[in-house]
């Protein structure tokens, strides 16, 4: 358990260091799947297929960009209540 518990904290740890890496990922696999998803419906013109990926992508991103704020709010909130609590004890 303690192992998969650091395996998630790296992964966040890493996350936190490359914000805008890892959503460059999330939207280019979003547009990339979302690209696959709508070739296989063959009743759409090719523009709008381009055109819903391209909005699911946007979708995606600013979901992934909302919860790295979230992130480095609870991170810089967390830091600031371990100095804090380093100040008091001293």
């Amino acid at each position: 358990m303690s192992d998969a518990k650091t395996q998630i904290e790296s992964l966040r740890k890493w996350v936190v260091e490359h914000k805008l890496r890892t959503v460059g990922c999330l939207w280019l696999s979003g547009i990339t799947g979302s690209i696959a998803y709508n070739w296989s419906r063959p009743n759409m013109k090719t523009s709008v297929k381009i055109i819903h990926a391209r909005l699911h992508a946007q979708a995606l991103t600013l979901g992934a960009l909302a919860g790295a704020a979230v992130v480095e709010y609870y991170d810089h909130k967390s830091e600031e209540k371990a100095k804090a609590a380093r100040d008091s004890r001293r």
